[in-house]
């Protein structure tokens, strides 16, 4: 499934349910540190993004909604955006479901995550979800302008040893 998002000013974005070849694609495009300061400071194993790209495909099965593979209009893949589940048990907004986007460094600032997220929330409106969170790290000051310009508000902050979060909210 493909959807495209072509309204005049933001960038022309693709949504797909990642393949497994997107662990690849997301392993590559994710092995930069400044991509990675927020997400435990250094690349993951190819191992890690076998399990999320496959999770994401039961998510989108079961739910209608995923992390989706974030592509450009010439088919390249740029990172990901879409929503799923909060992955943390005893931590944060527990049971609720976290909209998120990453992508590589060279992709920065181009307006690729909003445009690629106001896309995604289509699908986790019409699954019927009333609500969905962001968790952003406190210094994340890109992350939190996009959360912003979604027209999320911050609710909660979360703290534990080495990190506060700011939890962002909107009623899609």
């Amino acid at each position: 499934m493909t959807k495209t998002s072509t309204d005049g000013a933001p960038p022309a974005v693709a949504l797909r349910v990642p393949t497994e070849e997107d662990a690849w694609n997301w392993h590559h495009v994710f092995a930069h540190p400044e991509v990675m300061e927020f997400h435990g400071g250094a690349p993951a194993e190819l191992s890690f993004y076998d399990e999320l790209t496959a999770r994401q495909r039961r998510h989108h099965a079961e739910r209608g909604y995923c992390l989706y593979t974030l592509l450009d209009p010439d088919g390249s893949v740029l990172g990901f955006t879409g929503a799923q589940p909060w992955p943390h048990e005893a931590w944060g907004p527990v049971g609720e479901i976290e909209i998120g986007w990453r992508l590589g460094r060279e992709h920065w600032g181009k307006g690729y995550a909003t445009a690629a997220a106001h896309a995604a929330l289509d699908d986790v409106r019409a699954a019927g979800v009333p609500e969905v969170v962001a968790m952003i790290n406190s210094r994340n000051a890109r992350s939190i302008a996009v959360a912003e310009r979604l027209g999320m508000r911050r609710a909660e902050t979360y703290e534990k040893p080495g990190v506060t979060a700011y939890c962002y909210r909107l009623t899609p």
